[in-house]
């Protein structure tokens, strides 16, 4: 057991991931022996707190035609699993022995499944508009990005395209996350999708259609990050920094049941986590390092005695030493070039 909060920070930071779902959290599988379509596009369905009538949500998601649906299931028990299952062939209940992060949930969903996209969802979200699961895959895989003129890269090879999503009231929410350097402070700004194509920093509550093989490569999400924000922060960065594209689309409209989920953006263990992975690298030449000169700064910051520091510090290094020629840029050239919808 830690002793305390240093304690435990120190240990997290030096178990970085440097492989997809490392650090696989106890659970059990029921289900899901079935394929009910052959489209590519499977569903991994996040549980928030609140009564959703599960009979209901599982008919419209086998109504849209995913491949598999994978739902997360939390360590309370249920007591119509046996009965979803038999009814519902081609859902995989994954039973939690304990609570976990919105990204473990997802890296462990994705050990689950073997198609080549997946689109993560949430039970207090519906689908508006954008057909059936063969046809968003379709739209996906044929309608190309107009970003870059004269390619042709479709959706489906990028590593994440977040859909339209409104509120309660059918109006459209900014979940653009955009970010930009105010003198030395990072700060994202929400825009409205307005158009096709464009980027943004993360995908907002993790909801997207994502490519696996790109999302396994990358190592997915941190879960040593518990902070939901600043897990997504890193993916999401991490995401931009190694060269992959999170990008938007009109094809596709969801929208929420009830209240929209709200961000906790508290800077405390979580950042100073997705500080070192992605703000300090200085990218190079080819690859990225840490700074010696970034430390002085990062011990101001945590407020952490030197040795505590250092400690978590040189783990970072190490973390990105070990991946320095997977980056292909740095978070100051990412927010300098970003390109603002207002622009």
């Amino acid at each position: 057991m830690f002793r305390n909060i240093r304690d435990y920070v120190r240990g997290v930071m030096n178990t970085i991931p440097t492989i997809f779902n490392d650090a696989m959290p106890s659970y059990t599988a029921v289900g899901g022996t079935e394929r009910s379509a052959s489209t590519g596009l499977s569903a991994i369905l996040l549980n928030r707190d609140g009564r959703y009538p599960r009979r209901t949500l599982f008919q419209e998601l086998e109504k849209i035609g995913f491949d598999y649906i994978i739902s997360m299931e939390g360590p309370q028990e249920r007591y119509d699993l046996e009965e979803l299952s038999d009814r519902f062939p081609s859902v995989r209940f994954i039973l939690l022995k304990e609570t976990i992060s919105p990204g473990e949930q997802i890296n462990l969903a994705v050990s689950e499944l073997t198609g080549p996209l997946f689109f993560v969802l949430w039970n207090d979200l519906r689908l508006l508009y954008g057909g059936g699961a063969e046809k968003i895959v379709s739209r996906l895989l044929y309608n190309p990005d107009h970003t870059s003129p004269g390619e042709h890269k479709n959706a489906g090879q990028r590593l994440c395209t977040v859909p339209v999503i409104q509120n309660s009231q059918y109006e459209t929410l900014p979940t653009l996350i955009t970010p930009a350097f105010s003198r030395k402070t990072l700060k994202t700004f929400p825009f409205a999708p307005l158009k096709e194509g464009l980027s943004t920093l993360y995908p907002f509550d993790a909801v997207g259609i994502y490519n696996r093989d790109r999302f396994v490569m990358l190592g997915g999400f941190d879960g040593t990050l518990k902070n939901p924000h600043w897990q997504l922060m890193d993916f999401g960065f991490r995401s931009h920094l190694w060269g992959e594209e999170i990008q938007c689309t009109q094809l596709v409209r969801l929208c929420y049941d009830g209240e929209v989920p709200a961000e906790n953006n508290t800077a405390e263990e979580s950042y100073r986590r997705f500080y070192l992975k992605n703000l300090a690298p200085v990218f190079r030449g080819d690859s990225a390092h840490i700074p010696l000169r970034r430390f002085p700064g990062y011990l101001v910051r945590t407020g952490f005695d030197p040795f505590s520091a250092w400690e978590d510090f040189s783990a970072a290094r190490r973390w990105v030493k070990t991946n320095r020629f997977r980056f292909r840029t740095d978070a100051r050239v990412i927010t300098d070039r970003w390109a603002h919808p207002e622009s």
